[in-house]
């Protein structure tokens, strides 16, 4: 009732968990009041909120610190400063092992700010110092504002100035800028384009526009700088796909970082035009004129993508050449360079490939591609150099190394090929290949701990923001805190949230052999949630099971609520004209798209719409995993290239990579269903 609530907070739901309250004691009672604050709190009801956090703190003793600490924040919002006050003058001392104990202080000292009370809230945040809180953006704002308020506009000023330079995607950036604007101590253009510069990296385009424009338009800057922000500006709304060819070919001539970003707007528009020998134009000038700008480097890798999806492949590898050889530490330096591998194989050009390939996994050992890179050199050493004993170091370095990943799928498949084969020195390309330790996780979890029982409270009362904290403040979740966050999550059926604790634990669960952590992690990082309707559908469509599976897993985690911005609904994404079209086939009456949601109607249609792609693609699974995520046209157009010398080269072949990781991904999910589940 408690996570209803929080989701809908419609009047049934709060008359629930009301209801339930009222006839409940202690802890149980406790959580539902923590719960209906907290939905008073999102519902902006905050003297509501403040007495249901009260009732909270008289009921049970477990939850106390969030009774206290949520009814501070609901008192202040309400303007009860004093109620506020009186909640966290202490906290620490009261609750000394809470998740709340640095952040209390913060808020103290807001409490005292809304009753200007300068010296107060100075005192309390100098009490702070030792603290790694004062680092915080929160905690330099309250400061900054104290200062003010103190009288010391010039000290305060620093700190303001400070946050936008260095903050500027958080709330008190913004709140910096006016208050320095109060002061009549406003920013100059300069720290003002530092600011936008740091959103457009960010790639908050919208807002680093609205800022390059509003600098312009300050009447502060000279002729010139105006039109380097105009570009800047425009280099925004070509980002949101909102500048046109027209408005481009007005942008003003400059001479500085800006002429090349017009260069990079230039070469943009081409390519979205299909001009290559304009592309290739605006390219070579950026090359001769600005061979280390950023513009430069972001031209090449849309360049080099723009040949890739043409499949010119020479055009292609030239720009991603230039690319990693003029930016070699460029974040895309790894794609670029694997690229012109693999373009390299599939042209067959096999000595230039094997080289690229031994380069990348001795350059960029790190990347993603490298991994790519061992599996394909592998295959080189098969054929044509038929140095079989070779490929099987690469393949058991592979498969041990990334033991879970989809090329290491392969690399079984090919070890099983060419049979045992006689031991040889690895080649010196193999020590570039870390291979990570195991990490230390249990399957038991502390019982006793109190963080632990904190956090199956909390989930009680729909605080799931608060659970993940709650646990990784004890001092031995490192062995058993995502097990613990997952399982309290799975408790009361939402998965993708569990599934989504385990992808942020930070382990790197598929580089770990299925033997080397306990069982409860696979069956949570690949859970079977709907698993009878799961069967069911699968069974009568001809599907296997796991195939479903991985491909729910993958769309939405599970998550039967889930719409996309396309509006694909319900864990298999369905569109609502594809629902429709199937439910008119197997029959059921009265669809409408809602139905979408329901797990067990959205699970048997969609059943339905991969048989019949399955149909369509001559029951190819790659072909039907690509089509879900590309559409049938693109795969067909790849298909018909048919110069792949087997399934394995036509995904790598994609040029989308999105689709490309997407069908690897559903291989390996299927696989790792098959073994996790074996026998059950």
């Amino acid at each position: 009732m408690a996570q209803q609530l929080a989701a809908t907070r419609s009047a049934a739901a709060y008359a629930g968990v009301r209801n339930w309250a009222s006839t409940r004691t202690g802890e149980a009672a406790s959580a539902a009041y923590l719960a209906l604050g907290h939905a008073y709190m999102l519902d902006h009801k905050y003297s509501d909120a403040q007495t249901a956090f009260r009732t909270a703190s008289q009921t049970g003793k477990a939850l106390d610190d969030y009774a206290a600490y949520l009814g501070a924040q609901a008192a202040l919002q309400a303007g009860h400063t004093n109620d506020a006050q009186a909640l966290l003058t202490g906290f620490a001392q009261r609750f000394p092992e809470s998740v709340f104990t640095a952040n209390a202080p913060v808020m103290l000292a807001n409490a005292y700010l809304q009753q200007n009370n300068a010296q107060m809230a100075l005192v309390t945040l100098n009490s702070m110092t030792a603290s790694a809180v004062t680092q915080r953006n929160d905690f330099q704002y309250a400061k900054a504002r104290a200062l003010q308020l103190a009288g010391q506009p010039q000290q305060a000023a620093t700190i303001y100035r400070s946050l936008y330079a260095n903050a500027p995607l958080s709330y008190e950036a913004g709140q910096s800028a006016t208050q320095l604007n109060a002061m009549s101590m406003g920013l100059s253009a300069a720290e003002r384009k530092i600011h936008a510069d740091k959103l457009f990296n960010a790639k908050r385009y919208a807002e680093a526009g609205a800022e390059y424009h509003a600098i312009g338009k300050s009447g502060a800057l000279s002729q010139a700088d105006q039109d380097a922000l105009e570009v800047y500006e425009a280099v925004c709304d070509m980002k949101q796909k909102k500048l046109s060819r027209h408005e481009a070919d007005k942008l003003p001539a400059t001479s500085d970082d800006s002429a090349a970003a017009k260069l990079y707007i230039l070469a943009e528009i081409a390519r979205s035009e299909k001009d290559q020998q304009q592309n290739r134009n605006y390219i070579q000038e950026l090359i001769e004129r600005f061979p280390h700008s950023r513009w430069l480097e972001e031209a090449l890798y849309s360049g080099g993508n723009m040949y890739l999806l043409v499949r010119d492949n020479t055009n292609a590898i030239f720009h991603y050449k230039q690319l990693y050889t003029l930016f070699p530490h460029s974040l895309y330096a790894p794609s670029a360079h694997w690229r012109v591998a693999w373009m390299n194989y599939r042209v067959r050009n096999y000595a230039e490939a094997a080289r690229l390939m031994e380069e990348q996994i001795t350059k960029y050992p790190l990347s993603n591609e490298a991994v790519a890179a061992l599996y394909w050199r592998g295959r080189l050493y098969e054929d044509p150099e038929k140095n079989f004993a070779q490929a099987a170091n690469f393949y058991r370095t592979l498969s041990e190394t990334y033991s879970n990943y989809y090329y290491a799928i392969l690399a079984r498949e090919r070890l099983k090929v060419i049979g045992n084969q006689p031991a040889v020195a690895p080649s010196f390309v193999l020590k570039s290949v870390q291979n990570p330790a195991p990490p230390t996780l249990v399957d038991e979890l502390p019982e006793n701990d109190p963080h632990l029982i904190k956090a199956r409270l909390l989930a009680n009362a729909a605080l799931n923001e608060y659970i993940g904290p709650e646990i990784q403040a004890s001092p031995t979740a490192g062995e058993w805190g995502t097990l613990a966050e997952a399982e309290i999550y799975s408790s009361y059926g939402e998965t993708w949230r569990s599934l989504r604790a385990m992808k942020k634990s930070g382990v790197s669960f598929l580089s770990m052999d299925i033997d080397d952590i306990p069982h409860k992690y696979w069956e949570l990082l690949f859970p079977r949630p709907f698993w009878d309707q799961i069967k069911a559908s699968s069974a009568a469509q001809g599907l296997d099971p796991y195939m479903v599976a991985a491909l729910i897993r993958q769309e939405t985690e599970f998550n039967p609520g889930a719409v996309s911005r396309a509006n694909a609904m319900g864990l298999m994404q369905l569109l609502p004209s594809s629902g429709k079209a199937e439910a008119k086939r197997l029959g059921i009456k009265g669809f409408h798209t809602q139905m979408l949601l329901n797990p067990s109607i959205n699970i048997q249609l969609g059943t339905s719409y991969l048989k019949r792609a399955i149909d369509r693609f001559n029951e190819q699974p790659v072909y039907v995993y690509a089509a879900y995520n590309a559409g049938d046209t693109p795969v067909r157009a790849w298909m018909a290239a048919n110069d792949y010398r087997d399934i394995a080269e036509f995904v790598d072949s994609i040029p989308y990579s999105e689709t490309r990781e997407y069908v690897q991904a559903l291989i390996r999910n299927r696989e790792l269903y098959r073994q996790i589940y074996a026998g059950k």
